[in-house]
């Protein structure tokens, strides 16, 4: 009788250590999972609506249209004009605001892509989407140290070409006060009509 106590009592203590044991396992592998999200994953899990704070000070709402390697896309909600575009490089956002349940939303596991990779618009990058611009002569306002207004004329790797034009005119040569060659760098972000 008091074998069987101490078998008992045995076996509740080595199930309760191996229950202990996946749990430990099962928390390391959310913890190097979590490890390897990156902002843009986060991003895409969270809620379409987005409360940024920018390295310029600048606190943007926007609603969330796309999500590339490097950037991200909205369309203005507050804290700047109101139903205007923009274009984020991920480098100029220093802070997203989310509630309880956005966090924990943030968290998932990303979903992947057709054949497990990456949706498409994760592997573009921030050029790709500013040629987009470039190609249908979009006006923009480049907000860097110092906004300047123009079109885009040309994208290259790491910089882009702007004709420079008073804000509400064409791109046209009798316009055009000059071309500025900007490093994409100094963009810190990219706001549309």
């Amino acid at each position: 009788m008091r074998f069987d106590d101490l078998f008992d009592d045995l076996e509740s203590q080595l199930e309760a250590e191996l229950g202990s044991q996946e749990r430990d396992v099962l928390a390391e592998e959310e913890r190097f999972r979590v490890g390897r999200l990156e902002l843009g994953d986060r991003l895409r899990a969270s809620p379409r609506t987005l409360d940024v704070r920018l390295r310029t000070g600048e606190r943007l709402r926007i609603e969330r249209l796309a999500i590339g390697r490097d950037w991200l896309s909205g369309t203005i909600r507050d804290g700047g004009a109101a139903g205007a575009g923009c274009i984020l490089p991920m480098r100029s956002i220093v802070g997203v605001r989310l509630d309880d349940d956005a966090l924990v939303r943030s968290l998932a596991q990303p979903a992947p892509g057709p054949g497990g990779a990456p949706p498409l618009a994760a592997r573009l990058a921030m050029g790709f989407a500013l040629r987009d611009l470039s190609r249908r002569r979009v006006p923009v306002e480049l907000r860097c140290p110092a906004p300047v207004h123009g079109t885009i004329d040309r994208v290259a790797r790491d910089h882009l070409d702007l004709a420079v034009h008073e804000p509400g005119t064409a791109r046209h040569p009798r316009n055009v006060v000059a071309v500025e060659l900007v490093p994409f760098a100094a963009i810190d972000w990219v706001r549309l009509p």
